[in-house]
């Protein structure tokens, strides 16, 4: 038997069932009544048992083929998607399982998308910060970004002296530091970097020496 602690009223007609000590769990009204689940009753565990293999898994599995059908997730976007939605951590965990089995969701090919949309734009570490906060590994970033071309960060770093007015032959050190910091910021490594700089400032110097002549 499993004693009712809490019943909680969610959106959409949904109210999330806590038992006391164990998982949560969201049912409908009409679910309520069938189960005759009310605050401070208990759930015999044959009722339990169904919720838990039975209803919720079909259920949390069509959530999460509807909630890929708007958008393309990782996994573990998914996984807190059905999480925030009420649903156990092992019934969500099998739903994520489910839609993977059919490749509705590929955290190597989700990572390959977002690097190719972004990598004319961002260094590839700044673009590797942003997967790993939606949860891709680094071994699948790794393959993803295997399958591409590398961005041209030295092209991006001159788009920033550009967009940044900044003129490294009149720049002093400490103008020079923080446009550096900001770089590193943005994911460019320091030998990158440097190479750029030392590049601006050979064609400022080449220049200069045109005009004296």
């Amino acid at each position: 038997m499993h004693l009712i602690s809490r019943i909680e009223k969610r959106s959409s007609g949904r109210y999330q069932i806590l038992l006391e000590g164990e998982d949560s769990f969201p049912l409908y009204y009409k679910e309520l009544r069938q189960y005759g689940i009310e605050e401070g009753g208990v759930l015999t565990e044959q009722s339990y048992q169904e919720i838990m293999r039975e209803l919720l898994p079909v259920r949390a599995k069509k959530k999460a083929l509807h909630l890929l059908e708007r958008m393309d997730r990782t996994e573990q976007q998914l996984y807190r998607k059905l999480a925030d939605g009420g649903y156990p951590d092992q019934v969500a965990k099998e739903a994520v399982d489910y839609v993977k089995s059919y490749h509705y969701i590929d955290d190597v090919r989700y990572a390959r998308s977002y690097i190719e949309s972004r990598k004319a734009a961002k260094s590839l570490r700044q673009i590797e910060r942003e997967l790993y906060q939606k949860g891709i590994t680094r071994e699948d970033f790794q393959c993803a970004a295997a399958q591409l071309e590398a961005p041209d960060e030295e092209r991006q770093i001159l788009s920033w002296i550009e967009k940044k007015r900044f003129c490294v032959a009149q720049a002093d050190r400490k103008e020079t530091d923080r446009f550096i910091r900001f770089l590193l910021y943005r994911g460019y490594g320091t030998a990158v970097i440097q190479k750029v700089l030392r590049k601006c400032a050979e064609f400022a110097d080449e220049n200069v020496e045109l005009h004296k002549n």
